[in-house]
């Protein structure tokens, strides 16, 4: 059997097969935060389409973090009942469903609101991106709040598992890196003081949800002074250590200029995945431009992930894998209904 087909858990839920839709975000909603019919139809494709795991996108956790005026939320409890009609249907056609919980930070363009960031550094002088505030220390305790919150209405709405955004750039990413932290209080200095709100909410998450969590995370800023994979490797180890059950690895996005970007290639991030994979007991996923069933058997033949996270594939394709099933000729793993067409 390919091992892109294989069954594997992350914590105690089991997936069918090791491929996974990233959150990606479709700019679909309005100012209710709420899904619409497109989300629906877009993400129940994809699970008729055969993804083991699909994570829905960036949902925020209170208005002023969303990254636009039409990004999704679920920071008050009427947003629940449409994410528990989706996972209903979604959780039908046998996949798991996961909900990447999200603050924007000094990446927000939602208009009339001032962004919070850990530092008064804008991401860009250019519109639509502000200056943001600093966050007091009064205001990190009420962001860990909206975070535990918006987790625990996760769980009312049967997703199966949680997926905590600290990458390209958005709130808690600014608080990891020192180009984007400059505190000097617990929160900012040290590598262990800016890794601690991540930490903290990730620790209270595993507390007082009783869901499995993955962090996604930039492995490296690509940036000469900036966040590297060794302090990936540190973090990944401590969120280890509090009960995290999957780190989802991609990079970048925490500056608008850069030092040292790579060149956008398929699997251009996947050696930062297996570096991490190495140091840690807990699953990894790969993210990164990977497009084909053989390159994501590749990954898994060597080492470099656990589970292979196939983004705009999945926009091309909401069928891929189907094809993948026919490629590596596991015709029993295509739905039924559409056996005839392979």
């Amino acid at each position: 059997m390919s091992l892109l087909f294989q069954e594997e858990k992350i914590g105690n839920i089991t997936l069918k097969n090791r491929m996974v839709m990233p959150p990606m975000c479709m700019y679909k909603s309005d100012n209710s935060g709420e899904l619409k019919a497109f989300h629906k139809t877009h993400y129940l494709a994809r699970a008729v389409g055969g993804v083991g795991l699909i994570i829905v996108e960036a949902t925020a956790v209170e208005p002023k973090g969303r990254i636009s005026d039409a990004d999704l939320g679920l920071w008050e409890d009427s947003q629940i009942i449409q994410h528990k009609e989706l996972n209903e249907d979604i959780h039908f056609f046998g996949a798991k469903t996961a909900i990447q919980i999200a603050h924007a930070g000094r990446k927000s363009t939602v208009k009339d609101t001032t962004p919070i960031a850990p530092s008064v550094i804008a991401f860009s002088n250019e519109e639509p991106f502000k200056i943001p505030i600093s966050a007091s220390l009064e205001d990190i305790k009420n962001i860990k709040e909206l975070f535990v919150k918006t987790a625990i209405r996760a769980k009312s709405a049967n997703y199966d598992a949680i997926e905590l955004h600290a990458a390209h750039g958005y709130l808690l990413c600014e608080f990891l890196s020192p180009l984007s932290n400059t505190r000097e209080d617990i929160y900012g200095g040290s590598l262990e003081n800016r890794c601690r709100l991540v930490l903290e909410i990730a620790k209270e998450i595993k507390q007082k949800v009783d869901l499995p969590l993955i962090v996604r995370i930039s492995a490296d800023e690509w940036m000469n002074e900036g966040w590297k994979i060794n302090d990936s490797i540190y973090l990944s180890k401590e969120l280890e250590k509090i009960g995290v059950n999957a780190i989802h690895v991609s990079s970048g996005g925490n500056q608008e200029k850069t030092d040292n970007s790579p060149e956008l290639k398929p699997l251009y991030q996947s050696n930062w995945a297996k570096q991490i994979k190495k140091e840690i007991n807990i699953p990894v996923i790969a993210v990164g431009l990977i497009t084909t069933a053989i390159e994501g058997e590749k990954l898994l033949e060597e080492k470099y992930c656990d589970f292979v996270a196939y983004g705009r594939e999945l926009l091309r394709s909401p069928n891929f894998a189907f094809y993948a099933a026919s490629e590596f000729k596991e015709k029993d793993k295509i739905n039924s209904s559409y056996q005839r067409a392979f």
